[in-house]
């Protein structure tokens, strides 16, 4: 087994890294311990749309990029330490999280965490989930990764995920709230999250003998950085594979009436609006929805091309804040 050393905070960057490795690398058994910035990292098969707040991820900066394993959407930041071991599946015919992920449990135990792997995919400490892991094989290799929340802000993982089940009704797959807990706190020892990435790294490579490092050659980053440019930069990537997404949302707004938005998003496009409601206004609200039709499905993206235009004439007394508030509808409180 073989350490892959990646200083890089970038998750486009990071998700061609972990790839590369998985799809080009076959020599030997390969570990690595990696971090994202903001960002939140959504399953293959999910509905971008569906799992993510987006008027509050816009407006945080968080990035939102598409990996190649199953499972649910789930955010990182800094604090966070991700896990990707790669090896061979031999006879292996199924996914077994608990085969691969055994060498990172083994190793948090050497820290004090006691960690127990709880349902389909997840490790936890005291009934608190810390971990969530994916798995998938290519060509006789398997990469299983997870996350591992170190010293995560709880509250910008809880506000950037999970909508509100009234806002997007999907035919993709969506992710059920759990609750998560940081590791830190259960630490022997206190330490931030880079001197535990290397007391973890050293704990798995302890049967060893120690770590064994593998440097990756200038043209072989360069593939890597390719790959990310071509593919997990992209916004096909990203959000193209999500299927269609109705939303629907109503607000009352005394004086002017109920009005209810109807929306068809579909690979991150708006593709369909329509308002319906009770309110007077002089002009065709007709004129506004089309103004609407096709532009991305972003809060600034709406304020960009009502620039200028005095909504108030097709909706009634609203603001456009409102509008953006039914649109990107915020989460439901737990």
């Amino acid at each position: 087994m073989k350490y892959i050393r990646n200083e890089s905070t970038d998750p486009a960057y990071n998700l061609a890294f972990e790839e590369w490795v998985l799809e080009t690398l076959r020599d030997d058994d390969y570990v690595l311990l990696w971090r994202n910035d903001h960002a939140i990292i959504v399953g293959r098969n999910q509905n971008t749309a569906a799992e993510i707040n987006a008027r509050y991820v816009e407006d945080q900066g968080i990035r939102v990029i598409r990996r190649e394993t199953g499972g649910g959407a789930v955010y990182h930041d800094l604090g966070n330490l991700n896990f990707s071991i790669i090896s061979d599946a031999q006879e292996l015919k199924e996914l077994d999280f608990a085969l691969f992920t055994l060498p990172v449990m083994e190793a948090l135990k050497e820290l004090g965490i006691e960690a127990t792997l709880s349902g389909r995919n997840d490790m936890t400490i005291d009934d608190k989930k810390f971990s969530g892991i994916a798995q998938r094989m290519s060509k006789g290799r398997v990469l299983n990764h997870g996350t591992i929340l170190f010293d995560t802000d709880l509250t910008v993982l809880g506000a950037s995920l999970n909508p509100k089940k009234e806002k997007i009704q999907s035919k993709g797959v969506r992710s059920v709230a759990a609750r998560v807990t940081n590791i830190r706190p259960y630490m022997k020892e206190e330490a931030d999250i880079l001197t535990f990435r290397d007391l973890l790294l050293e704990a798995m490579f302890k049967r060893q003998g120690g770590v064994e490092e593998r440097i990756l050659t200038t043209e072989e980053l360069e593939q890597i950085q390719k790959l990310r440019d071509e593919k997990y930069a992209t916004k096909e990537w990203n959000y193209g594979r999500s299927p269609a997404a109705q939303i629907q949302n109503y607000k009352y707004f005394p004086g002017t009436g109920g009005l209810e938005v109807r929306a068809v998003v579909e690979n991150n496009v708006l593709k369909e609006v329509y308002f319906f409601g009770d309110f007077f206004a002089p002009e065709r609200k007709e004129v506004l929805e089309e103004l609407l039709a096709d532009i991305d499905f972003q809060p600034s993206a709406v304020l960009a091309a009502l620039k200028g235009i005095d909504i108030t004439r097709y909706l009634g007394k609203i603001e456009k804040e409102d509008l953006l508030d039914l649109l990107f509808e915020e989460r439901r409180e737990e």
